[in-house]
């Protein structure tokens, strides 16, 4: 029986691993839209499953940099160069995945790109990088509209480089602002009841605020009508600007109130999560185990779509293929964790990140909590 899970944190896995399951049910599109029908609240996983993924991504950062004391001089510049090699093989994993042509909007080559755009901030305290988040909330929602709109008159708002930047469904310009913010969560002393508290409290603040603004500045600047964001200007002429493509949290609109009202609640789930898997191990045993073959089970579905797709005309969704990538990602996740340890893709990462490193079994540190 492998033991290659002992020394990991039990709430990181567990947060991970919903957010596998429920980017799972974006894609399927288990619901349409979140209101206060409890028959809806199954589209909560759309959009802040992915928002909850990039968040861990920081937090995955912070944990193999030095945690609580970030890494200094050569362990630095190792830490560095794991996290690039990393990043590496899931942009070429998420190209492979891109290249099967499914109807997925793929998130891994965003999410590389992102851990390179974190690389300076690894010394950051968590105030610095918590404030810097924030402003990129802030500021980088009017900036992504001048952006797209320069791109689109220049006729390359579609070029992979600036979908993956600025126009795309994963724009990284505004998403590294949930990779700071896990980043500094990450930095925390996530064993200690008060910061696990004051988490879920800044979460929930952030969350009520995001998405209490969003509903606000929908009905004061749009007539109620949601908004998709800051891609509304996108065709427009240079240096033109409406409030409206600013206001609502739509999922993936990319508005102020979006990004804070969905880092607030992927913040809230972390803390929720440490809580929970340290108290119930067992019973959270099979999505942890999802959680830690992350990449794994996430490609693994990516082509089981794809596969599906070559057998019929129809788009596969629903809450019953849903119910089935579940109860089979749980067994098989859980099962492989069980027995083998480390996923496929994970042990392809660890080890060639490592080697790159230069980090040999005679100087070797053990293996971050991630």
């Amino acid at each position: 029986m492998s033991t290659a899970g002992d020394d990991r944190v039990r709430g990181i896995d567990l947060a991970r691993g919903l957010a596998v399951l429920g980017m799972f049910g974006a894609h399927l599109r288990i619901g349409t839209e979140l209101t206060a029908d409890p028959s809806s609240w199954a589209a909560v996983v759309d959009g802040r499953s992915s928002v909850l993924f990039a968040t861990l991504a920081g937090v995955s950062m912070a944990l193999l940099s030095g945690r609580g004391r970030p890494a200094e001089g050569v362990d630095l510049v190792r830490a560095r160069v794991r996290i690039l090699v990393r990043a590496a093989w899931v942009f070429a994993i998420g190209a492979a995945l891109e290249w099967l042509d499914t109807f997925v909007a793929i998130i891994l080559p965003v999410y590389a790109v992102l851990f390179v755009l974190a690389l300076p901030f690894l010394r950051w305290s968590p105030g610095r990088l918590f404030v810097t988040a924030g402003a990129i909330a802030l500021v980088g929602p009017p900036l992504d509209a001048l952006l797209g709109q320069v791109l689109s008159v220049a006729d390359a708002e579609s070029h992979y480089v600036a979908e993956l930047l600025v126009t795309g469904t994963y724009p990284a310009m505004l998403w590294l602002a949930f990779v700071l913010v896990g980043l500094g969560v990450g930095r925390l002393d996530l064993a200690s009841g008060g910061v696990r508290a004051r988490l879920a409290g800044a979460g929930a603040l952030a969350a009520v605020l995001g998405y209490g603004g969003g509903w606000m500045s929908t009905r004061a600047l749009a007539d109620g009508l949601p908004s998709a964001g800051p891609e509304e200007g996108f065709a427009s002429p240079v240096g033109e600007w409406r409030a409206a493509w600013f206001s609502g949290a739509e999922p993936h609109s990319g508005t102020t109130f979006e990004l804070v009202g969905s880092c607030g609640f992927a913040v809230l789930v972390v803390a929720a999560c440490l809580v929970v898997a340290d108290r119930l191990p067992l019973l959270t045993y099979p999505v942890r185990a999802v959680g830690a073959l992350a990449l794994s089970v996430y490609t693994a579905q990516i082509v089981v779509l794809w596969a599906l797709l070559q057998v019929g005309d129809d788009r596969p969704e629903g809450v019953g293929l849903w119910l089935g990538f579940v109860v089979s990602a749980l067994a098989g996740a859980g099962l492989w964790w069980w027995r083998i340890g480390r996923g496929p893709l994970e042990r392809l990462l660890t080890w060639s990140s490592r080697r790159a490193a230069d980090v040999g079994p005679a100087s070797r540190t053990p293996e971050p909590r991630t």
